[in-house]
């Protein structure tokens, strides 16, 4: 709507922080929304918080999903769609990048779409992928460049950052199974919420 200032989809991660920064420098209007899918990383709400981002919280949470849907998996996600995908503000800025996967690669092929919500046209959004043909090393030179503080999971132990590292869902269906079960094994709390 005219008038209205863009969302700025922030996830915590490192191109979330990058398109902040882009909004600040651009002196433009936004809103930064953090959506809680209560799955997240640790140390991501103190990230999002110390960011002075806005925390939305879906009506429902992971959990709630899993007992009345079953568990997610790689055909069947729909915790996103409630958890995640759903609309906002009419124009969103968001941290996509090209380079990030395969994927994500033939998916995003302009730097703008309309995106649909939940199969409903009143829900579209225009999406905006500034940082879409971005490479890692153009990402880290911007965030060493412009001294971003990023989430401390991507710090290394020596203090350098990790920009291949991705932050999302804990054991996330997308994920490679050797990696889930990484994190299962990291994080035991959420093998017992899944059983």
């Amino acid at each position: 709507a005219a008038g209205e200032p863009l969302e700025i989809a922030y996830s915590g991660g490192k191109d979330s922080d990058v398109i902040l920064e882009l909004a600040k420098m651009a002196g433009i209007e936004y809103k930064a929304i953090y959506k809680n899918t209560s799955i997240d990383p640790p140390g991501t709400i103190k990230h999002v918080m110390e960011n002075s981002v806005e925390i939305r919280r879906s009506k429902e949470s992971f959990f709630s999903l899993i007992m009345k849907d079953g568990y997610p998996n790689r055909f069947k996600r729909f915790c996103c769609s409630v958890l995640k995908e759903y609309k906002i503000l009419d124009n969103c800025v968001m941290g996509i990048r090209r380079c990030e996967s395969t994927k994500r690669s033939k998916r995003y092929s302009e730097p703008t779409e309309c995106r649909i919500f939940g199969g409903n046209k009143k829900n579209h959004v225009n999406a905006i992928y500034p940082i879409l043909a971005w490479s890692d090393e153009d990402e880290l030179e911007f965030i060493k460049e412009r001294g971003i503080k990023l989430h401390p999971l991507y710090y290394r132990e020596d203090g350098s950052i990790d920009i291949t590292k991705r932050l999302g869902c804990l054991c996330c269906p997308l994920m490679y199974y050797k990696k889930r079960l990484q994190e299962f094994k990291k994080y035991p709390g959420m093998v017992k919420a899944y059983l």
